[in-house]
């Protein structure tokens, strides 16, 4: 069979082409993303394949789709999948004909998320099945496995791979793929619509499936017990790995129980394992999902086992693991004295702090500036959203009061005026994340007549998770050119009174768009327009005439600009990182920074 070196996320794609996916939906997340995009790119042409809006309509999309008989997949990050509990709930509930997998990509860390939630619990609390890989060899295996346990029990289930499982790389050997046939039709059933009689019943053969499927479990190649002695390990996904790594560190042995499903639980598959030792160290990241299942059996049949892990303190309660944690952990379980690993570099040097900051010539550092300086003397809140534009909260800029989820800080703006109204209450939302969550928090201001001042950073890509595109750009992930929706002409229909499209760059004008928007009394909108520098180059690079400059830091101290730097006593711009935004000519005082090979360093003062 075809091998071939994939990462997980590349190989969970793979594994549900094969598995004849037909439909396929999602909203970008980190550590998501790059499933729907390697659909897309290796798309046999039967497919379809879309970034949807939002989590939630992703969601709804592949429920319909799966209602015909057809395969569909939908994909998002742990906290997407809040915005698509609605609807999932209700699936669980209704169920599908096609197989649905929706997978949520959570991120222990976290790395580039707000929450540490642990989808395994939601699972649960949804009555959904849940599948959770061990290695990319295994995500590819298992997605095709979901799909049919989907199919076959007529339910959405839920494909919970981690960062270092979708991020990870390994040699998948493909499988013959399934060929699907594209016959497929929706047929009007009652049981396509939810009353309470009818949640009822189903929920009760929910209950009933659990036991069925709990039983299914404990026979699915994917979970396992490996006995070797009275003290056992249960783990889960890439913790299982870690948990093999360290024994062989160790030069020992243990009885190590492999759960890939946590939900339904593989009760029989466990109390084989529980027999078979005295005691057990659970190792997982985020929730204690299998360490309150082995403590509720052996409750339930009345088994002398001590188990470890989260709940007494014994592992860690938040964050990684990692092979040296668990090593760690192992070791003092086991009682097995824990020497630095050979392979340890003893002597490195401490890495310098890199903190994220925005990339030299970035627009929203020009927006962000323009606000700061427009509102000077004047009270202001700032209110932001989940983007690249978060990092406006860094210092020089300090441009980010909250921050809570897509779409939060457009609602949160008029709370905060309406009970602070001496304070001039701004909302930041990007392009993508105005159409993903921000239009609602937007209708409401104008019904309920708030007042505040939402500002727009357009700069035509979903930035922070790889410039996918979005209703504003007009294409579609299959390359279509699409009707390119009119942010403005949205703020118009919903019945914003005050709306000014401005290009950042220009600080004059940008600036007195936002005095004159903070001076309107009622719902105000500024559209600050720029594209990403991925996406365009500002202008040529600039440089800095060290015969005007001063040394006086002022470009350094109100920017923060990456490409700006201190050399010699003078400012210096890195020719690397400059794209030309000419930002920097605004507050230089003595004009001693301007386009390379120019004449003239004049700049247009703020």
């Amino acid at each position: 069979m075809e091998q071939h070196f994939l990462m997980g996320n590349e190989a969970i794609a793979y594994g549900a082409m094969h598995a004849g996916v037909r439909f396929v939906s999602g909203y970008p997340g980190t550590p998501s993303t790059e499933v729907v995009e390697t659909i897309a790119k290796s798309n046999p042409g039967n497919i379809h394949v879309e970034w949807s809006v939002n989590e939630k309509t992703a969601l709804e999309i592949a429920a319909g789709a799966a209602m015909t008989g057809a395969r569909a997949l939908v994909t998002m990050k742990q906290v997407g999948l809040n915005v698509a509990s609605d609807p999932l709930m209700s699936l669980s509930y209704i169920g599908v004909k096609g197989g649905m997998v929706v997978m949520v990509a959570d991120d222990p860390g976290p790395i580039s998320s707000q929450t540490e939630q642990d989808t395994r619990t939601f699972a649960k609390y949804g009555k959904l099945m849940c599948f959770d890989p061990s290695t990319p060899e295994e995500a590819y295996r298992m997605i095709i496995d979901a799909f049919e346990f989907s199919e076959k029990y007529g339910a959405p289930v839920i494909f919970r791979p981690t960062t270092r499982i979708c991020h990870g790389c390994a040699n998948i050997t493909f499988v013959e793929p399934k060929t699907q046939s594209d016959d497929y039709h929706f047929e009007k059933d009652p049981k396509w619509v939810i009353f309470p009689r009818l949640s009822y019943q189903n929920h009760v053969k929910l209950e009933n499936r659990e036991l069925e499927v709990s039983d299914v479990f404990s026979s699915y190649s994917c979970n396992s017990v490996t006995k070797a002695g009275r003290k056992g390990i249960a783990a889960n996904g890439t913790n299982v790995t870690y948990a093999n790594e360290a024994l062989s560190l160790l030069g020992t042995e243990a009885t190590l129980f492999k759960v890939a499903t946590p939900y339904p639980f593989p009760e029989k598959l466990a109390l084989d394992f529980l027999s078979s030792v005295d005691e057990v160290l659970c190792i997982e990241e985020l929730d204690p999902v299998i360490e309150r299942e082995l403590i509720f059996l052996c409750g339930k049949h009345h088994l002398s086992v001590n188990i470890h892990g989260k709940l007494d303190r014994t592992t860690s309660l938040a964050g990684e693991n990692s092979v040296e944690s668990v090593r760690k952990w192992i070791g003092e379980y086991l009682a097995i004295p824990v020497t630095p690993s050979s392979t340890a570099i003893t002597d490195a040097p401490k890495l310098p702090v890199r903190p994220p900051v925005l990339c030299a010539g970035c627009p929203h550092r020009a927006s962000f500036f323009a606000v700061k300086e427009a509102m000077k003397g004047r009270k202001g809140v700032f209110c932001g959203d989940i983007g690249c534009y978060t990092l406006g909260n860094a210092m020089p800029l300090d441009m980010v009061d909250t921050c809570l989820c897509m779409g939060a800080g457009v609602a949160m703006a008029q709370g905060l005026h309406e009970c602070d109204p001496s304070t001039v209450n701004f909302a930041f939302v990007g392009d993508s994340t105005f159409f993903h969550t921000g239009i609602p928090g937007l209708i409401n201001a104008v019904y309920n007549e708030h007042r505040m001042v939402l500002v727009v950073l357009d700069n035509s890509t979903t930035a922070m998770t790889g410039h996918q595109p979005h209703p504003g750009i007009g294409r579609t992930l299959m390359g279509e050119v699409s009707e390119k929706v009119s942010i403005e002409k949205i703020c118009q229909g919903i019945g914003v009174k005050h709306i000014a499209k401005v290009n950042p760059l220009s600080l004059t004008e940008a600036k007195k768009a936002v005095t004159e928007a903070a001076d309107f009394d009622g719902v105000s909108v500024i559209i600050f327009e720029s594209p990403c520098i991925a996406v365009t180059k500002p202008g040529p690079m600039h440089v800095v005439n060290e015969a005007k400059c001063i040394g006086c830091k002022i470009c350094i101290k109100k920017l923060g600009c990456p490409a700006l730097v201190w050399r010699n006593n003078k400012a210096h711009i890195e020719e690397s990182l400059c794209y030309g935004c000419a930002v920097c000519t605004y507050v230089c005082p003595k004009d001693a920074i301007g386009p390379e090979n120019a004449t003239s360093m004049k700049g247009g003062k703020a």
